[in-house]
């Protein structure tokens, strides 16, 4: 039995895929709503911290799916409920060095932990999710199977100590930022340069069929393409950026690590606040494609 705190766009997903592989999870969200819908896949509702852990069996796996800003906040909620022997896993975009202090503090308790990069977006509720764990190798045994349901085959792993997890999703997250600046600005110059008619929809759809640069972001940039047209006319070209990129230029610089291309990125994820071009229009909408993270309209 597992227990999933946050019922969002990816914790809801990774809910369901549990439960429609035959395990118990029970589920806790501040709004009912979702709790409510998923209770009609099989899920176990609770409605209230104290309920949610009077349902759980032992050993108690508490997966909580939050936004990393809030992580704390609700950590000192559920605290009283937590006890010794407990394993505590954040699967949401923490800053790495948050995870290690919080290992540290629970540890104290007798309160294992695991922190668990999460990727794949949207599409990993049907195709499985890709997952980089760090913590306590004995919690990683309990909770191992949970995660191998979660995922798609072979996309997962256990990676070492506590923090390990959310550092390797953060450079991660910033890889993708360098290969979206990439893909960005190669067909922005395929738009603005001799060849005015080249159909860009159609030539993702061909880069992205057995081309050396296929893969998930080149089949959301076709995607991107066919809903928004080879124009982008309704998006401004703002790209937002939630953290990770940022974390991790800062990393490579404590640790003077070389980081060029996913730096530069992430600069220009600065600049689209003020100057709007093709490519960053293009990268706003490929990555509402993927994680339906939305963009600012024109």
């Amino acid at each position: 039995m597992i227990g999933i705190i946050g019922l969002g766009k990816m914790g809801y997903n990774m809910a369901f895929r549990l439960v429609k592989s035959g395990e118990k999870v029970v589920v806790y969200n501040r709004s009912p709503e979702k709790v409510d819908t998923i209770a009609k896949e099989g899920a176990i509702p609770s409605y209230t911290y104290k309920e949610f852990f009077q349902k759980l069996e032992e050993p108690r796996i508490i997966w909580m799916m939050l936004p990393h800003k809030i992580v704390d906040d609700i950590l000192m909620e559920i605290k009283p409920f937590i006890k010794k022997g407990d394993i505590f896993v954040d699967g949401g975009n923490s800053n790495y060095k948050e995870s290690m202090r919080r290992h540290n503090e629970l540890s104290k308790d007798g309160i294992m932990t695991l922190d668990v990069g999460v990727s794949g977006g949207l599409v990993a509720a049907k195709r499985g999710y890709c997952m980089m764990v760090g913590g306590d190798k004995k919690a990683y045994d309990e909770a191992e199977r949970f995660i191998k349901k979660m995922c798609i085959e072979n996309g997962f792993g256990y990676f070492g100590e506590a923090g390990t997890g959310h550092f390797v999703k953060m450079v991660h997250n910033a890889i993708e930022y360098g290969m979206m600046q990439s893909i960005g600005e190669g067909f922005d110059l395929i738009k603005n340069g001799p060849f005015k008619d080249v159909d860009l929809k159609r030539l993702s759809g061909v880069w992205n069929n057995g081309s050396i640069i296929q893969g998930l972001l080149m089949e959301m940039t076709f995607n991107s393409f066919k809903h928004h047209g080879n124009d982008l006319k309704d998006t401004s070209g703002v790209v937002a950026e939630s953290g990770e990129g940022r974390w991790a230029v800062q990393a490579a610089i404590e640790h003077k690590v070389p980081f060029t291309a996913n730096s530069y990125a992430l600069w220009e994820r600065f600049r689209t606040k003020s100057e709007f071009t093709f490519g960053n229009k293009l990268l706003a909408v490929i990555r509402d494609e993927f994680g339906g993270h939305g963009f600012k309209k024109k």
